[in-house]
């Protein structure tokens, strides 16, 4: 058994195992700890417990100690060199006419390497970029081009629900998301509905489409001709949750509202 402790970089990154050193840890420390990035700043999200050693991912860094006063402090600098840096990268694409749109950027605890994320329709030829930022800044510079999904987890944002994005709010990684999951919802396909603020569709289908899977199978699909109590018909709407569904009747011409005891299976 070994005593781990998890610990987060980013709030919306994914929680990582680090072996505790025999520190009286709890929640939300701030910890030092020794990353394959080297030293970085990290918080704790799960206190230290003990764990079974074929659970652990080989070679477990450790957490040094406690953030001091001077570690955090030496933390909001980092942040404020981040944001520099963003507006400086920015400013330089845009007088290289480089096509690109700066999203992050984030420096290792230690100062030794900044990554720059952005988001580009096509490939970037950033050399010359590179060779200016690493000028002003003097440390090792990497780009990292990321996707519509990452952009909106790493700049957050309200969703359609009024509520903070998911992925920046607590999804460690996205989930795989399809049409079939709206279609399954009884949603109307329009992109603007069923999109979130990065034009894809939204997480928050995926993590309903399992309920609406099972509700569904108690009654019909949408469009489907049915035999039921009160005539032949098709479905011209549901109602997954409360378990109702409309149907057109080929015999008067009625849109009457149905429960799963109005539906002749067979």
């Amino acid at each position: 058994m070994v005593e781990v402790v998890g610990v987060r970089f980013k709030r919306t990154m994914k929680i990582y195992d680090f072996d505790a050193n025999s520190l009286a840890l709890e929640k939300n420390d701030p910890v030092i700890v020794e990353t394959e990035h080297g030293i970085t700043l990290g918080k704790v999200v799960i206190p230290p417990h003990m764990k079974e050693k074929n659970l652990i991912h080989k070679g477990l860094k450790r957490v040094l100690r406690k953030a001091t006063e001077d570690d955090i402090r030496q933390a909001e600098e980092i942040r404020q060199k981040e944001l520099r840096a963003k507006f400086f990268c920015a400013e330089k694409a845009r007088e290289l006419g480089l096509f690109m749109k700066v999203v992050n950027v984030e420096y290792f605890f230690d100062g030794s390497k900044a990554i720059f994320y952005f988001t580009a329709d096509k490939r970037v030829d950033f050399r010359r970029l590179v060779r200016l930022l690493a000028s002003e800044f003097k440390t090792r510079i990497e780009m990292r081009q990321i996707g519509a999904r990452d952009e909106a987890k790493l700049v957050g944002g309200i969703g359609a629900c009024g509520r903070e994005l998911c992925c920046a709010k607590f999804m460690p990684s996205f989930e795989l998301v399809s049409i079939k999951m709206a279609k399954a919802q009884g949603l109307l396909l329009n992109p603007d509905d069923i999109s979130g603020r990065c034009g894809r569709l939204m997480c928050c289908l995926a993590f309903e489409f399992p309920l609406y899977k099972e509700m569904g199978k108690k009654i019909p699909k949408m469009g489907k001709r049915i035999k039921t109590t009160k005539g032949e018909g098709r479905v011209v709407r549901l109602d997954i949750l409360k378990e109702r569904f409309w149907v057109h009747l080929n015999k008067t011409g009625e849109t009457v509202e149905m429960t799963p005891e109005n539906w002749m299976k067979g």
